[in-house]
């Protein structure tokens, strides 16, 4: 591997590496699970990226091969941070705010989380002539 290849995957590390660090760090210390949430799905997922950009190319720069194992993981990552955010959002909107709480969504429809379920009235059996 040559150095300048070399110093490309170095930089991809040490930057995945401080992203890691500093999402980590601010799931740590944040206060609030809303502010917690950011540091895990934005930080984390671009320090998990860098280290995986640098895996790609290294088995590009070195072994001359496409890694697809890394692509799958990105592609996974990339899909599962922005729904489990979504979910830790709701959960915690359920669990401790109010609809009085949320401003309007100036939409016909509210917050999903506080709407009420549609009535549960029985169906009527069709008539067998």
């Amino acid at each position: 591997m040559t150095i300048l290849a070399e110093i490309i995957v170095a930089l991809f590390l040490v930057g995945g590496s401080l992203f890691g660090l500093v999402g980590s760090l601010g799931l740590v210390k944040l206060k609030d699970t809303m502010q917690r949430l950011h540091a895990p799905t934005k930080a984390t997922t671009l320090g998990v990226g860098g280290i995986l950009i640098a895996s790609m190319l290294r088995f590009l720069l070195v072994e001359g091969t496409v890694s697809f194992q890394e692509v799958l993981i990105a592609l996974f990552l990339l899909l599962t941070a922005p729904i489990s955010a979504n979910f830790i959002s709701k959960v915690y909107i359920q669990a401790h705010l109010q609809r009085s709480d949320l401003p309007e969504t100036q939409r016909e429809h509210g917050w999903a989380i506080h709407d009420d379920p549609p009535s549960q009235k029985p169906k009527p059996k069709p008539e067998l002539s």
